[in-house]
């Protein structure tokens, strides 16, 4: 009995040992398990920290220019978007396109409005398409000055309106550049008064507007693609063109057309316009360091414009050119019934009479 007894203590024992075994175990499997799930919230957690730590995805904004990279607006552009990666953390990249590689001025303008490209630089006389009040900013003689038509056209109580006013066709205008004065150059004559362009075939942009005057002006205003010029008045198609010192010297006209004449009378600007979807979608932060870098570029512009001038003249004098000032008193009398025929409307004569009061402040 005794050896009896032992043997079920022994069992019980043993018995007992195995129980204490397996709730060890089992807490030892629990605290691993809570562990992994611990461990595995932390490296969820880690991973959400870094994706929110992620930089923004940068935009590609594609600038479509019709001037080689030497023009002083292609190195403005550049600076506003040096500036703008900078401060928008590089958010936003700006790539220049020059020498007209995403197609002439017309054709970006429907890219801007389909948001296929961001931007263009175009010529004021093309907004007139979109609202004929821009028209009074393209007259001859409207501006006594390039300091007078840059503190008119960058006042947002002058143009602001006008430069929403296209919102709806998928565009708007940012602002404005400068784009030169332009003068009447030949090859028979320096030009003083409106006789001495009698006959002249003078080649002019493509506007109804630009026909008139240089009528009234005494010449025959002959439209032409730019890159057409040199070798029309080379086969004597044409006699001259009209247009900036940049122009005059860089594409050579000078060669085929000696005579430069200040007639002065136009001052069209250059306007910047954007994609309006695009730039609605910006934050108001990144809308208002954009303004302010453009207004910064602009100013760049017009002083590296005024060196790019001189440098022209003397390159021009340098083969060749004869410059020659006007009294351009006697132009603006002759093209006086123009300008009152094309100020038409509430909005345009409101607009024209703020530009000139605008000169006497």
């Amino acid at each position: 009995m005794k050896l009896i007894l032992l043997i079920v203590t022994a069992l019980l024992l043993s018995v007992a040992l195995i129980a204490c075994s397996n709730d060890s175990d089992s807490d030892s499997d629990s605290d691993s398990a809570a562990g992994s799930e611990a461990n595995g919230s932390e490296t969820n957690d880690d991973s959400t920290n870094d994706n929110a730590n992620t930089d923004v995805e940068e935009k590609v904004l594609k600038v479509a220019f019709n001037q080689p990279e030497s023009h002083p607006q292609y190195k403005a552009m550049e600076a506003l978007g040096e500036k703008f990666a900078e401060r928008t953390n590089g958010a936003y990249k700006i790539e220049m396109y020059p020498n007209e590689l995403l197609g002439a001025q017309r054709e970006t303008i429907e890219l801007v409005q389909s948001d296929t490209i961001a931007m263009s630089i175009v010529a004021g006389s093309l907004m007139e398409n979109f609202n004929p009040d821009f028209t009074v900013f393209n007259l001859p003689y409207v501006y006594d000055s390039k300091d007078h038509q840059m503190k008119v056209l960058n006042d947002e109580d002058i143009t602001g309106d006008l430069f929403k006013s296209t919102e709806g066709q998928g565009m708007l205008v940012m602002g404005a550049f400068h784009g030169g004065i332009r003068n009447v150059y030949n090859n028979k004559q320096p030009i003083n008064t409106p006789e001495d362009l009698a006959g002249l075939k003078i080649r002019i942009m493509e506007s109804d507007t630009n026909i008139q005057m240089m009528q009234l002006m005494g010449g025959v205003g002959t439209p032409m693609g730019q890159g057409e010029v040199y070798t029309a008045i080379q086969s004597g198609v044409l006699e001259g063109g009209e247009n900036n010192e940049l122009i005059y010297a860089d594409l050579n006209h000078v060669e085929v057309a000696g005579y430069y004449s200040y007639t002065q009378h136009l001052m069209i600007p250059d306007y910047l316009i954007i994609s309006a979807e695009l730039f609605n979608g910006m934050s108001e932060e990144h809308q208002q360091i954009f303004k302010e870098e453009l207004v910064a570029a602009i100013d760049l512009e017009v002083k590296l414009w005024d060196e790019g001038v001189e440098a022209a003249k003397i390159r021009a004098e340098e083969a060749g050119g004869v410059f020659n000032d006007v009294d351009i008193s006697i132009f603006q009398e002759a093209v006086a019934p123009l300008i009152k025929e094309k100020v038409v409307g509430e909005t345009a004569e409101e607009l024209y009479r703020k530009v000139r009061e605008a000169a006497a402040n």
